[in-house]
């Protein structure tokens, strides 16, 4: 063969393996692109893929509404940092972009994520279904706004979440209702274990550093004594008055109490300081978040441990650690 035609058949032959590759990372893209995705993101992550888009202000309404949603949506969740405060969170370009463009959106309400609702003012999209977990619960403003502490509203807004994507999806209903029933199974298991709790604990005296704890308390039947100026002025990043500090450091010194719940993701100086007397006085310290910790697991996984880990504290005290 002349060297100009073997030149000419290595070329074409080169070109058709180029448009091959080509062909396949094609296929490969839109394989992956097919089915609906469920994803948790903030503002440097977001979700992908097609499906009914649901954006949740916080991850873990995000995680119960994505248990309901299954591969029929895309869900995005905005606050997910372990390591941020989300009673401080401060919007985006993306979360405005997220939100407008979603069909179904979840806030908690009750002040805590205003940001969102401002959003939502300013967006003001046309066939939008929001779901105001406080406004359907009938909790006012003011009130104590860590709703997915409380099975009861836990449970609550997953029916309505489930009623919401019957509404906005009628084809998919018998998916929904099966989604649903698994998610309802699940949620009795975390509802036991407060059972349990409460059960082998009841009346218990405990301490919280902020009313994020109250809810739980309730719950699984423990008396929570702390203060409650003390815990409400904690979680809305003011100083508690004098008087509430003083009540609380007694109380950790000389209040014969089992536990202190701890919030770790509203670290100040003076929930340290109350951290530190609780340590001294042999009183043991049980950390929880705000938010699902870690981001990617679900909400029952990550309710479940923090359960456990407040069952073993009271176990260890009563048997005098």
């Amino acid at each position: 063969m002349a060297k100009g035609n073997r030149i000419a058949v290595t070329a074409g032959v080169m070109i058709l393996i180029v448009a091959i590759a080509a062909v396949g990372i094609y296929s490969l893209i839109q394989g992956r692109n097919s089915l609906p995705s469920t994803t948790t993101g903030n503002q440097s992550n977001h979700s992908s893929g097609h499906g009914i888009r649901i954006v949740a202000a916080e991850n873990f309404w995000g995680s119960i509404i994505s248990q309901l949603c299954g591969v029929r949506c895309n869900v995005t969740s905005i606050v997910t940092d372990p390591n941020a405060d989300p009673h401080a969170y401060e919007a985006s370009a993306f979360d405005a972009r997220v939100i407008s463009n979603a069909r179904l959106v979840v806030v908690n309400g009750v002040g805590y994520d205003d940001w969102a609702l401002k959003l939502l003012s300013a967006g003001n999209s046309q066939n939008q279904t929001v779901l105001n977990v406080a406004g359907l619960l009938g909790v006012q403003n003011g009130s104590n706004p860590h709703l997915w502490y409380s099975p009861y509203y836990v449970n609550a807004t997953a029916r309505q979440m489930y009623l919401d994507l019957v509404k906005i999806d009628p084809p998919n209903a018998t998916y929904y209702a099966q989604q649903y029933s698994a998610l309802n199974a699940s949620l009795k298991q975390v509802d036991g274990r407060m059972a349990e709790i409460r059960q082998r604990f009841g009346g218990t005296r405990v301490a919280a550093t902020e009313d994020i704890f109250v809810y739980l308390a309730n719950a699984t039947g423990l008396d929570l004594v702390s203060p409650p100026e003390f815990m409400k002025a904690v979680a809305e990043g003011n100083d508690p008055s004098v008087q509430s500090v003083a009540e609380f450091e007694n109380q950790l010194e000389n209040g014969n109490l089992s536990v202190l719940v701890y919030n770790e993701q509203t670290v100040t100086p003076l929930t340290t300081q109350m951290k530190q007397i609780a340590a001294d006085h042999n009183i043991t310290i049980v950390g929880i978040t705000e938010t699902i910790q870690p981001p990617d697991v679900t909400y029952q996984t990550w309710m479940n441990a923090e359960l456990l880990g407040l069952q073993d504290a009271l176990s260890a005290n009563a048997l005098g650690k």
